[in-house]
């Protein structure tokens, strides 16, 4: 799996490179300093991931998210931030991130999260879930709340029910086992629920859930 690497700290660049030195099944391919840099490292090196700082000079990772997931053939973006869960990480989830990561995450569960991305699965621990959840609420205003609402009415009772199972961060295999479903019918009703909502990734669709009030 290809990685790239984006902060303005030259010592984080360094740790993530030794981090993921060991391999792991991940080889970091590139680094930017910004989201500038990242933009056209992308397109140099097209990795799998990219490992993305939120605040940064000249042009920061909720900017870079929205321009690398216009891409063709655009990577998985997870977002890594200093600060807890503030708005910059909101608005990069509604631009294509797949989650977001603490930068004192301990290094074997950044890299299952890298991993995990890199399948399209939502990197989002349950532990942060709910502040997310809060910020969503806090900041969601009526009109968002009805937009959301309206844009959830094209899913059938069932994909609504999946759906609602990746705003509460359930897995495949827990929303089927919920919904009495085997786990490649769950994959199924998740691409079509992406697909109807117009979004890229279950991050995505569980800012969406929570926009509407459905969690």
């Amino acid at each position: 799996m290809r990685l790239l690497t984006v902060d303005d700290d030259p010592m984080v660049l360094t740790g993530l490179r030794m981090m993921f030195g060991g391999n792991h099944g991940v080889v970091v391919v590139g680094e930017a300093g910004d989201g500038d840099e990242a933009v056209t490292a992308v397109q140099a090196h097209w990795p799998d991931v990219v490992l993305m700082d939120i605040r940064m000079p000249r042009m920061d990772g909720v900017e870079a998210t929205r321009r690398i997931r216009k891409l063709t053939k655009a990577p998985e973006v997870v977002m890594l931030t200093t600060f807890d869960i503030d708005e910059l990480v909101v608005e990069s989830i509604r631009n294509g991130a797949c989650g977001f990561l603490l930068k004192d995450t301990p290094p074997d569960e950044i890299i299952a999260a890298v991993r995990s991305a890199a399948e399209g699965e939502m990197t989002i621990s349950r532990r942060m879930l709910r502040p997310l959840v809060e910020l969503i609420a806090h900041t969601a205003g009526g009109s968002r709340r009805s937009e959301a609402i309206k844009q959830l009415d094209s899913l059938t009772g069932r994909e609504r029910q999946v759906a609602i199972g990746l705003g509460r961060g359930l897995s495949n295999a827990e929303i089927g086992a919920e919904l009495h479903m085997g786990v490649s019918t769950v994959k199924g009703h998740v691409s079509r629920v992406l697909a109807k909502l117009f979004i890229n990734n279950r991050a995505q669709a569980a800012v969406l859930i929570h926009e509407a009030g459905l969690v």
